[in-house]
């Protein structure tokens, strides 16, 4: 089923961001904010996300990560590499994905192959909206036009007897600039709540994404991130946690 955007009603201000300025503002205070989705809806201009339920629907035809340390079978994922310089948003030869063991001791060490992002996903409304919203604040905060980005779709799975784990390797850092995660869509699980955590682990926030657009935005050298796994709510259903994962590093 597509996840719809509907109107919602007007809200009070969220205190992490009711401004682009205060959003900016308050990542260079502590370098993390949570944006709620219909705050996000506003700033993406929302009569551009034309193909929505498309987006959204890429999700539902994913293979599964084949390189989960753990053995586990619970992550779906695709990954497009793109660039960004002051003349615009370019989507880059299909790369493989790696990270140091220092900021992924389960997964890292390994050059990962991915499936894919499609490309009309890739290149549709949406995402070119989130992605020039990203290359805008990342700029303004960064003092930095030319972009390293890499996209990431993750559906979580959970089953009865089983936890999906959004970040099986723990509290971690990403090893870029910035990062924007998107909630998607989530189906018939609880939990995968989202803490931010100072340099020495310390808990500095928590928040849970649980409406489309709702996101978490990270300055990666000053904070560290996790998200708490999920659960099934009605073990006859499917359950699942879609997110859209950007990470801008500077070229």
């Amino acid at each position: 089923m597509d996840t719809v955007l509907t109107d919602t009603p007007a809200l009070p201000p969220n205190p992490h961001a009711d401004s682009l300025q205060a959003l900016n503002q308050h990542i260079v205070d502590t370098g993390f904010a949570f944006v709620p989705g219909w705050q996000m809806r506003d700033w993406l201009a929302p009569g551009q996300l034309t193909d929505w339920p498309q987006f959204s629907a890429s999700w539902d035809d994913m293979p599964h990560d084949t390189y989960m340390a753990d053995g586990g079978r619970y992550r779906r994922r695709r990954h497009a590499t793109l660039s960004a310089t002051a003349h615009g948003i370019q989507l880059e030869p299909h790369q493989p994905h790696y990270q140091s063991l220092d900021y992924n001791p389960l997964n890292g060490g390994v050059v990962r192959h991915f499936a894919a992002v499609d490309t009309a996903v890739a290149t549709g409304n949406t995402m070119q909206q989130v992605l020039t919203f990203c290359h805008q604040l990342f700029s303004q905060l960064g003092q930095h036009t030319d972009w390293h980005i890499e996209v990431h779709q993750f559906r979580i799975e959970a089953r009865p007897q089983a936890q999906g784990k959004p970040t099986p390797e723990g509290i971690h850092r990403d090893g870029v600039d910035y990062v924007l995660v998107m909630m998607v869509q989530r189906r018939n699980v609880s939990s995968g709540t989202t803490t931010m955590h100072d340099m020495q682990l310390r808990e500095l926030d928590s928040f849970t994404l649980t409406s489309p657009l709702d996101c978490a935005i990270v300055d990666d050298k000053r904070c560290m991130h996790g998200v708490t796994p999920v659960e099934v709510t009605d073990p006859a259903q499917p359950a699942y946690r879609d997110v859209l994962v950007v990470t801008f590093r500077k070229r």
